[in-house]
């Protein structure tokens, strides 16, 4: 494990740029982008905020808009992490983004599925994490033609790339992965019962 950790009052700074990558996690472009075309993505299709309801929904443009800003969320948490304490608060607040993407405070907890923030993370953390897990999710979707599919797949190798790449963050990583199957038990049910809806990309 690491062997550098905060003491004295750098726990309390520590403390505060966890909370502040929590914060931009909190951040919901699938919300804004919805609310600029005149809808509440919370009360359209699926309910839920992240780029695979904005796809469905606006389309092909602002579900890109959605994605970058989602996976920049990521990237940023990630490099203000490494910037103030290293590579064991990068991770943290990786973690944080993530959750306070999925659970936000200011949305009544009531967020994404962290797939596009937990891939901007994952790419700042490790790159070669990052691909691959892009990679299979890639391959997934293509395949199934269902975003739930790449992104369990995804979720399940995480922990075997982390182990392979980056054992360290095993630990944060693994629970990454937890939290993914957690949000979404729904569609694994639809999957199971054959229900799940299939995404449609010539949505203009």
């Amino acid at each position: 494990m690491f062997d550098v950790w905060p003491q004295g009052s750098a726990v309390i700074i520590w403390i505060a740029v966890i909370l502040a990558s929590c914060l931009i996690g909190n951040l919901s472009p699938a919300t804004l982008v919805s609310r600029a075309a005149g809808i509440d993505i919370r009360k359209t299709g699926s309910g839920n905020p992240g780029t695979t309801n904005v796809l469905r929904v606006l389309g092909k443009k602002a579900a890109a808009l959605t994605l970058l800003i989602d996976v920049l969320k990521g990237v940023a948490a990630v490099w203000l992490g490494r910037w103030i304490g290293g590579e064991a608060l990068a991770a943290l607040c990786g973690l944080a983004v993530f959750v306070g993407h999925i659970w936000p405070v200011f949305c009544r907890f009531k967020g994404g599925k962290g797939i596009a923030t937990g891939l901007g993370l994952l790419l700042a953390l490790d790159w070669r994490i990052g691909l691959l897990c892009l990679l299979i999710a890639a391959c997934g979707i293509a395949i199934s033609r269902r975003v739930s599919v790449g992104s369990l797949l995804a979720g399940a190798a995480l922990p075997l790339l982390t182990y392979k790449f980056q054992p360290d963050h095993l630990f944060i990583l693994s629970a990454m992965a937890i939290i993914v199957f957690f949000r979404h038990r729904t569609n694994i049910v639809r999957l199971v019962k054959g229900e799940e809806p299939a995404v449609r990309f010539n949505k203009k």
